[in-house]
């Protein structure tokens, strides 16, 4: 028998379609080509990545690749999970900014758009050209989206919005913002041009996670928009709930790379550094962290790939992804964090890039559902009893 390949210790490779590894090509080689090179530069420097790269998951058709038609490439759940799961390992940074132009601003215009906002808005989003982002959370909302103050009201035939959002990604860059605000008639969604009077959007400073990506405030004062801005089709807290839904199974995917990135370096390290006369790998408590982080990788990656499949048959529910997406990040981090332990003092140091990814992960962990939302959204469906209120 050949030796085990300890990139893919289960063979989880066998299970996925010759064109579900094409396209995890493409995405490896975008990863390798123009963001490894230059990523830690801009972690350090607090730089975000270039707007180019942002432009160019577009032309690789990388941006709602798996939604249908106006542009979108159409593919399937698990493709969309696998590029995630590549950018991520280049960092989860560009991995947020992929979820959140596909997942929660493209998806909500798909699902609850009208045609005419479609065809307007869909392609050039798909294209990478309009980039856009999903304002939700509110500096005294957070876990309780419900809760949010921000408000829309009708003046004649117009709406006029006022209100806040903080912790967006794209926020500075994005060309539309998806607003959900309260209205008399319940909550509503629309389509806000950055551009609009009244609109502003200003970066969140002293960020020591996800330093490459553009997170901000935005807010909205006295912002007129006709009747044609507002999603028609989302009526109540379900529209922006089932847009967070397609975010979380993008995570259950995207934060593999970032085990990949730690386990496979601390490998490389403890293969080559040498104390009391022998590899940091001859040590049998390194052996045991390197067998439980490929143990975790490996149920990581059979979890994902299995709501994956019941994504693309339509059978899987918002709990169960949860399951995924809670699991994934806990045990992700997990791994950073066992990895870095094994550099010992270089841990900290970029150039190997567990710190980066392990301080990435402290935002994923509690953004899109912390941690204890989806131990409550799991236990509720486990017990037939919510214990949110």
């Amino acid at each position: 028998m050949s030796a085990v390949n300890p990139y893919d210790f289960l063979d989880v490779d066998a299970l996925l379609s010759e064109e579900e590894r094409l396209v995890r090509a493409t995405a490896r080689s975008f990863v390798r080509d123009r963001v490894l090179p230059d990523i830690n530069e801009w972690f350090e420097t607090g730089t975000p990545y270039p707007k180019e790269l942002f432009k160019e998951m577009g032309r690789l058709g990388m941006l709602g690749m798996h939604l249908e038609g106006y542009g979108c490439a159409g593919m399937g759940a698990v493709a969309y999970g696998i590029v995630a799961e590549e950018i991520e390992y280049g960092d989860a940074a560009l991995r947020s900014s992929l979820s959140v132009q596909g997942s929660l601003a493209m998806f909500p215009i798909w699902k609850f758009g009208s045609e005419e906002q479609k065809q307007r808005w869909l392609p050039g989003m798909a294209a990478g050209e309009i980039c856009g982002c999903f304002g939700l959370t509110e500096a005294e909302s957070g876990s309780d989206p419900s809760s949010m103050r921000t408000r829309a009201r009708r003046d004649g035939a117009d709406w006029v919005i006022d209100g806040s959002k903080t912790w967006i990604s794209n926020g500075t860059i994005a060309d539309i913002a998806i607003i959900w605000a309260r209205t008399d008639e319940g909550i509503r969604g629309f389509v806000v041009p950055t551009d609009t009077p009244g609109f502003e959007s200003r970066e969140i400073p002293n960020r020591m996670s996800l330093r490459a990506s553009r997170v901000s405030e935005l807010s909205l004062t006295g912002v007129r928009l006709s009747d044609e801005y507002r999603l028609p089709e989302a009526t109540s807290m379900r529209g922006p709930l089932s847009c967070l839904n397609e975010a979380r199974y993008g995570i259950v995917w995207g934060v593999i790379g970032s085990a990949r990135a730690c386990f496979e370096s601390a490998l490389d390290y403890s293969q080559q550094r040498e104390q009391f006369g022998k590899p940091l790998a001859a040590f049998q408590l390194t052996q045991r962290k390197f067998a439980d982080m490929v143990c975790e990788i490996s149920k990581a990656q059979l979890l994902a790939l299995h709501l994956g499949r019941m994504k693309e048959q339509g059978t899987v529910r918002p709990d169960q992804i949860s399951v995924g997406k809670m699991n994934n990040v806990r045990e992700a981090l997990k791994i950073a964090r066992e990895a870095r332990s094994i550099l010992g003092g270089n841990g900290i140091a970029l150039e190997f890039q567990i710190i980066r990814h392990m301080l990435n992960l402290e935002s994923v962990y509690t953004y899109e559902g912390t941690n204890e939302v989806h131990t409550l959204i799991i236990g509720n469906a486990v017990t037939g009893i919510s214990a949110f209120a």
